[in-house]
């Protein structure tokens, strides 16, 4: 288990605000593609979208998915392979790939490997969550640790208030490789700010790759991964084709879409927040009480999704319900680790993505099948009340009661 070392406040506050600068960076990266997919896709599958836009839209889907899976490989693989190191130096050789990985996002020629760019840049994200979360829970103690991880996704949050909305609308007038020149600039920033204020913590010598492997000998790690791979698809499925959502579906104009992802990011700034709050209470039934209100903020996109005004509350209600759980998987994850903390912390990142990946990919199957552009709402209240069942069974194994020795 993580264990907390005394660092003063204004260190804490300053170490807190650089890792949340990373998490910006990384929001804005992972999420601008959803409010530039009709560009993206005009300009790297020009032929495809002139016949078939539905087609190109749905491929262009793709890099969402990528991404995703990137993060997915990545987050324990890394974790596994970093742990013995200081953990202040692995964060800042995980910005630089960022970095790196975004900056051949920007220059990429084709849609290959415009794809290949984005597998490459989501290698390191749930690695850098994961460590984030571990250095924030040792600074801050145990008893503010959701406080201290829902601070650093308040970057990721912030990103969706301000980055994504602000790159989509720089995109939609400049190209969607201005966006992405922004998230490169961004983790310069990170780089900076982390090297100067992330206070130096060793790394634990005694692990090896292959040891830190034990995690997934872990029933618990497995139903909490799924729960929310399962769980988060359902945001993941509306936020994947927010652009089309309000578009299409709604038949609002295109600059309507940066106000779309304002409006869902401010939602997911409070969700956030309030999460963390709650998980301080109790991660169990955050867990729980999070997932049912997914699947409510779901359908009142859903039934909403033909007003413009109105699917722009719908998605400011969806946002705020949609994050509250985020920060107990994150914790429910590290509990259940027990010694395997550094790759249990980066595999809620994993789980996270893999929801990212099913949200998108099945969210353009179900545009793609006809159903309308509307339908992935309905398709995110079946993904998250399938995330509710699978949270209370987990919990439920929990309580029972271990068995008599022999």
């Amino acid at each position: 288990m993580t264990t907390s070392t005394p660092v003063s406040r204004g260190a804490a506050t300053m170490a807190l605000l650089s890792m949340a600068i990373g998490a910006f960076g990384i929001g804005m990266t992972e999420f601008v593609s959803m409010g530039l997919l009709p560009g993206i896709a005009d300009d790297l599958l020009p032929t495809l979208m002139a016949a078939h836009p539905e087609e190109g839209i749905a491929r262009a889907g793709i890099l969402i998915s990528l991404y995703a899976l990137g993060v997915v490989v990545g987050a324990p693989t890394i974790a596994a392979i970093v742990t013995r190191y200081p953990r202040n130096r692995v964060m800042i050789l995980l910005i630089a790939a960022l970095l790196v990985g975004n900056l051949l996002t920007v220059i990429a020629p084709t849609f290959e490997l415009a794809a290949a760019t984005r597998f490459l840049s989501g290698l390191p994200h749930g690695a850098y969550f994961g460590m984030t979360t571990i250095v924030a829970s040792e600074i801050l103690g145990a008893s503010r640790r959701g406080w201290g991880v829902a601070m650093v996704m308040t970057g990721l949050t912030v990103a969706n208030v301000v980055g994504v909305p602000g790159g989509t609308f720089l995109g939609q007038h400049l190209g969607w490789r201005a966006a992405y020149a922004v998230v490169v600039l961004v983790f310069v920033l990170a780089l900076i700010m982390c090297a100067r204020h992330i206070p130096a913590r060793p790394g634990d010598r005694g692990r090896s790759f292959l040891q830190e492997l034990g995690i997934f000998r872990i029933p618990q790690v497995w139903m909490t991964v799924l729960l929310g791979a399962v769980g988060f698809g359902a945001f993941f499925s509306i936020y994947s084709y927010i652009a089309t959502l309000m578009t299409e579906a709604a038949g609002g104009p295109e600059w309507a879409v940066p106000i779309a992802l304002m409006s869902i990011g401010l939602g997911m700034v409070f969700g956030n927040v309030l999460g963390g709050r709650l998980a301080d209470i109790s991660v169990e039934r955050t867990l729980l009480f999070g997932l049912c209100a997914v699947a409510v903020g779901s359908a009142l996109v859903g039934a909403l999704s033909a007003w413009p005004v109105a699917l722009v509350i719908a998605l400011f209600v969806f946002g705020v319900l949609s994050q509250i759980t985020v920060p107990s998987v994150q914790l429910r994850l590290l509990d259940v680790a027990g010694s395997y903390q550094s790759i249990g912390a980066a595999l809620n990142h994993s789980a996270l993505n893999i929801g990212n990946s099913v949200g998108a990919a099945f969210g353009g199957v179900v545009i793609a099948a006809g159903f309308g552009y509307a339908a992935p709402a309905w398709l995110g209240v079946v993904l998250s009340v399938a995330g509710v069942g699978i949270a209370a069974w987990s919990l439920a194994l929990d309580r029972r009661p271990a068995p008599a020795p022999a």
